[in-house]
């Protein structure tokens, strides 16, 4: 089948399209690899794959949820091929054990407490499923909208608060657990 010129009129400049969603991208996949490089490498694939595409996207306002699906793809690939998700939790709650101290933190207890409530935070993170890491994490980290989750995820505005509050539930629970906050 011959393209149109029209077509081409119609074709996703992909290097600008990753470039815009790299950062929320960068978050979904890291909420889920929970490392640096492994996001890093599952990025790399992800540029390649929407480079690589068969068929074309016609719709324009379809690029982020395709991208999102694409990213959530490469994650599970990416799993499948290292196969030690274990390793990959573990590491991170390594990581996160050499911060450095928060700006204005003179008093090393402030310093201490503040360190520790970071990591339980992280750990509790880690026990949440994927889904209510990212969606915490995109609105948290992100400071996104309610509006711009659903936009980017291609969920509805419903769903997105429906995540957001099921996500909370336990997040709660899971700091309760830690006693990082009491049990309600």
């Amino acid at each position: 089948m011959q393209r149109t010129d029209n077509s081409s009129d119609n074709a996703v400049d992909w290097q600008a399209a990753l470039a815009e969603h790299q950062r929320w991208l960068r978050t979904i996949v890291y909420s889920r690899l929970h490392d640096r490089h492994a996001t890093d490498d599952v990025m790399q694939e992800v540029a390649v794959a929407a480079v690589r595409q068969a068929a074309p996207l016609m719709d324009k306002t379809k690029i982020a949820p395709w991208l999102y699906r694409l990213a959530v793809r490469q994650v599970l690939l990416y799993r499948r091929k290292i196969g030690r998700q274990r390793k990959l939790l573990d590491r991170y709650v390594e990581f996160g054990r050499n911060e450095p101290a928060p700006p204005g933190s003179a008093d090393p207890l402030e310093w201490l407490l503040a360190d520790e409530r970071r990591r339980l935070i992280r750990r509790a993170l880690t026990q949440l499923p994927e889904r209510d890491a990212e969606i915490l994490l995109l609105k948290y980290t992100e400071n996104w909208s309610y509006h711009q989750i659903a936009e980017h995820l291609g969920v509805s505005h419903s769903a997105v608060e429906a995540r957001l509050h099921r996500a909370r539930q336990r997040m709660r629970q899971e700091l309760a657990a830690l006693e990082v906050i009491e049990a309600r």
